[in-house]
């Protein structure tokens, strides 16, 4: 097994959104590491969050398996170009569309050009979130509050509707959930709650999509080395995260992508209605 970085790392903050380019240490998205096998030929995947963290990794791996993508971003950047290169280096299209998942609006706008460049969506990932920590409830201002759901949980519904009509049977709808779906973190409170919700809309939508032939999953990771860290925690907090851990670190996005593929594979067929726990051995109770 690789030998990833540990902590106690540089103490370090970054303003919102976040670079992984100015993390210490570099996140590891399977740049050097991830080869494919064919899994995803022919694909067309949409991801949101797509150009740093997990949808980075997974963007790289969908297209070194095969998969054309679509990444849907907050802001134009390098680390969005940065990735579509990857992808493209990998032989196949990528499509960045950057703006902001808390405009429906902008939701559908997303789908429908992702559907007009490829001819359809068979993978879905809704990836994108918007995480910030406090110690009170106090603190936690109205915008806050309907900000994070806007970002993680409504724009969820928003790409999910729009995609539906132009996914084929065999499509598959990845949503990224959280070891805060059943373990809250309570300086986490709106994340969390959003992360309840993804767990519980995954469970109700593979039942609902479920004679379409699509299938619906969740991924809950655990403490992952993103940009999102320095971005939502105090540096102290920053330089020892993941240590309370089993495995005494947090992962590397590229330790989440596997899953991700996985489920999107045609030979996942009957697994739907899940939620794969990547936590470094930590339950999810």
């Amino acid at each position: 097994m690789k030998d990833y970085p540990k902590p106690p790392f540089p103490e370090q903050s970054q303003e919102l959104p976040g670079s992984f380019s100015a993390m210490d240490p570099r996140p590891d998205h399977g740049e050097t590491s991830w080869r494919g096998a064919g899994r995803l030929d022919g694909m067309a995947a949409l991801i949101t969050g797509g150009d740093s963290g997990i949808g980075r990794a997974v963007a790289i791996a969908y297209a070194r398996e095969g998969a054309d993508v679509a990444i849907a971003y907050l802001e134009e950047g390098d680390d969005a170009k940065d990735t579509a290169d990857l992808v493209r280096e990998a032989g196949r299209d990528c499509m960045l569309i950057p703006g902001d998942l808390a405009d429906p609006a902008h939701c559908r706008d997303v789908v429908a050009r992702a559907a007009e460049r490829f001819g359809r969506i068979d993978i879905l990932v809704n990836n994108a979130a918007h995480q910030m920590k406090f110690d009170t409830i106090d603190e936690i201002s109205d915008a806050e509050w309907r900000r994070t759901f806007a970002v993680n949980i409504d724009a969820m519904f928003y790409l999910t509707k729009a995609a539906v009509p132009h996914m084929k049977p065999g499509s598959a709808i990845i949503n990224t959930a959280s070891i805060n779906s059943d373990n809250p973190n309570p300086t986490l409170l709106a994340y969390a709650t959003t992360k309840g919700a993804i767990q519980n809309f995954t469970a109700g939508l593979a039942q609902l999509l479920a004679e379409k032939g699509i299938r619906v999953n969740a991924v809950a990771p655990g403490p992952v080395w993103t940009p999102l860290i320095p971005a939502s925690f105090p540096a102290d907090e920053v330089a020892t995260f993941g240590e309370n851990y089993p495995m005494k670190r947090p992962a590397q996005p590229v330790e989440l992508a596997s899953s991700y593929v996985m489920l999107a594979e045609p030979m996942s067929s009957y697994v739907s209605g899940a939620t794969i726990a990547v936590t470094g051995g930590k339950p999810m109770i």
